[in-house]
């Protein structure tokens, strides 16, 4: 089980850092849109956290922060219904854009600085 973790938390973290990357890319240009690696990445690092809290819920793991994951459930689900929605546009807002770029980076952040044994 340990080892399914471990495979499923490293596809995790290049899925969110191939939505962060998708979007640092943009950083210099005027017209920013969804590309495949926001697409990507965002459609990852959403399925496999599901399935480590699923791992971590079936296995002999502490119990997870269940309110941690909460939060970081609901801003992947606000970050994918939006990439989602917007990927077949041409372009999209400077806004949108840079809120997707801090959800992001709050979700990251949560991951990193809210204490937690494996989520």
């Amino acid at each position: 089980m340990e080892t399914l973790r471990l495979i499923l938390l490293f596809l995790h973290m290049l899925g969110w850092a191939a939505l962060f990357g998708g979007l640092l890319v943009q950083m210099r240009e005027s017209e920013k849109r969804v590309n495949a690696a926001m697409r990507d990445g965002i459609g990852l690092a959403f399925v496999t956290g599901l399935a480590v809290v699923g791992v971590l819920e079936g296995g002999d793991f502490a119990t997870p922060d269940h309110a941690k994951i909460a939060v970081k459930t609901v801003i992947g689900l606000i970050l994918l219904v939006l990439v989602m929605a917007n990927v077949r546009k041409p372009q999209i807002p400077q806004g949108l854009w840079a809120g997707l770029l801090a959800l992001t980076t709050i979700n990251i952040a949560v991951a990193v600085f809210w204490s937690s044994t494996h989520v």
